[in-house]
């Protein structure tokens, strides 16, 4: 019998699953399709009412609704199919942004499709997010959500910029019809590209069909394992070392730059983390990661301190590239985060996590937004990174004294690499 460990994954083999490419294309089309409609509806509602409160209500709908779908609507991607929850709500999703494009539609009739499209994105994300491990196995897992990950944040910048140049060019109407587009051809891949399965939790005692069951069950599933608290908690600390972008034209403004600064701020803060986190997870073992994460974390938060001292552009450029490099942390916890879940309670607690980390960011955008009229930007960035980092503090500390249970297949891998390298565990892994 070979003693030679197992080969390390590579992304390719991540590719080479014809399920996952079907999915990652769908995905960049529905999340780019989702940019590109908040972009182009924005514009509409703010040229024609000429309101910049309608405006902002119609930018928050990329929060607020997703907090309810979050919450009550995402449990249904462990009671029915996750292939068939996703494909229906693409299918939603392009007959409302459809609608949106019959004429002389009211503005009060738009925020609330809108509206309505937020609020059935939350069971496709916790679908998706889910159907990833059923495709692939714990080895390729973090591989998987390493390329998610990034290109979501390419896609949460590019898709803005695309937004506004599609309308610049095209008008907002074309832009709704591109996004619906979007929508319909996402659908069919994932219905074509994915393959069937039976709902997860269609014999597990979480399939009520009564929502608010669903939601009493998942948060006392979340809440209730200190572990699975305490990595959700570690994906929310984004709400804090996210400021950066939430003020980029303010902050951009105060160094004398106007919208091309406030863009290249937007850039380097997803670039750090775009570039840093394949090659992380690609060539670092999972235990390793694991005993990174919550330094990582508190570093992730604590380098936006830095700013207190006022600096320049480029350097602002560079300390916030630094801050998302360090986020790359949330492939750790993404993965033990999963690993410990139930296969019927999956999308259940994705949805959740997502609904608290929307919503937060929202919240924590507009405290630092009104934070900023009173004391200068790169203050409210400093204070942000510095509670960030404290709370990050207690939650590595609390990770250090708890078991990262991984589940049985990531413990054994786990184990071939501990046999490899060496190294002093922080904790015996458990499986549960």
């Amino acid at each position: 019998m070979s003693s030679s460990p197992a080969p390390r994954p590579s992304y390719r083999s991540v590719f080479a699953v014809s399920e996952f490419r079907a999915l990652w294309f769908s995905y960049v089309l529905s999340a780019g399709g989702d940019r590109l409609a908040l972009v182009a509806m924005t514009i509409l509602v703010y040229t024609r009412s000429k309101s910049p409160l309608l405006a902002a209500i119609t930018f928050a709908s990329g929060f607020v609704p997703y907090l309810l779908g979050g919450l009550f609507l995402s449990g249904l991607a462990d009671r029915l199919p996750r292939r068939a929850v996703m494909v229906a709500c693409d299918a939603a999703r392009a007959l409302l942004v459809g609608a949106m494009l019959a004429p002389r539609m009211p503005i009060s009739a738009l925020i609330a499709l809108l509206y309505l499209v937020t609020a059935v994105q939350p069971p496709f994300d916790a679908a998706r997010s889910a159907i990833v491990r059923d495709m692939l196995d714990a080895s390729r897992y973090p591989l998987a959500a390493a390329v998610l990950q990034t290109t979501s944040r390419v896609v949460l910048v590019g898709g803005a910029a695309a937004g506004g140049l599609v309308v610049a060019l095209f008008g907002a109407r074309p832009a709704l019809a591109a996004d619906a587009a979007t929508f319909v051809a996402s659908g069919l891949l994932i219905l074509a590209g994915i393959h069937a399965r039976p709902a997860a939790a269609a014999s597990g005692g979480s399939g009520s069909a009564n929502p608010l069951r669903q939601l009493a069950a998942g948060l006392r599933l979340v809440f209730g394992d200190p572990a699975l608290r305490t990595l959700m908690c570690l994906g929310w600390l984004a709400a804090f070392y996210e400021i950066p972008e939430g003020l980029a034209v303010p902050y951009a403004a105060k160094l004398g730059g106007g919208a091309v600064a406030a863009g290249l701020l937007l850039a380097t803060s997803q670039l750090g983390a775009a570039v840093a986190t394949p090659v992380f997870t690609k060539t670092v073992g999972p235990l390793t990661r694991l005993r990174w994460m919550g330094p990582m974390a508190v570093l992730t938060c604590g380098v936006l301190v830095v700013v207190i001292a006022r600096p320049g552009l480029y350097v602002s450029m560079a300390i916030f590239a630094l801050s998302n490099t360090f986020a790359m942390y949330q492939i750790a916890a993404n993965t033990a985060f999963v690993e410990r879940l139930q296969n019927e309670r999956r999308a259940q607690a994705f949805g959740l996590v997502n609904a608290g980390l929307v919503v937060g960011q929202g919240v924590a955008f507009a405290i630092a937004g009104a934070a900023a009229e009173v004391v200068p930007p790169s203050t409210v960035v400093a204070l942000s990174g510095g509670f960030g980092a404290l709370i990050a503090c207690g939650l590595a500390l609390q990770w250090r004294r708890r078991s990262p249970a991984v589940g049985r297949h990531t413990a054994r891998h786990l184990g071939r690499e501990a046999s490899l390298t060496r190294p002093t565990p922080i904790h015996a892994a458990r499986s549960h």
